[in-house]
């Protein structure tokens, strides 16, 4: 059972706002990837530009964490029973750690 869409806490404002913006960057940063590529640059900037996008990528995912804890996984700790364990089930299937 996936519990998604409109929920209980819903998207933090600020949290929304940050993370859009994160997309926006990551945007402009995967154009000028392709542009590099297209263009035959220098391997190790494309790398460079490569790891930056991955970074960039990796501080989205912390706000939506953030996020998730803060709305969806705290209604359903309140909420107790199978609720518990499907909330931690989904945090460690996002990050690979199932069945450890």
């Amino acid at each position: 059972m996936r519990l998604g869409g409109a929920y209980p806490g819903g998207v933090i404002d600020d949290i929304k706002k940050r993370a859009l913006h994160r997309t926006a960057i990551v945007e402009g940063q995967v154009r000028g990837l392709a542009k590099m590529i297209e263009n035959e640059d220098y391997c190790m900037d494309i790398i460079a530009q490569s790891r930056a996008i991955q970074k960039a990528l990796a501080s989205l995912d912390k706000l939506l964490v953030e996020n998730h804890l803060r709305t969806h996984v705290a209604h359903m700790f309140e909420h107790g029973g199978p609720e518990r364990e499907q909330a931690v089930a989904e945090l460690l299937k996002a990050f690979d750690f199932e069945g450890r």
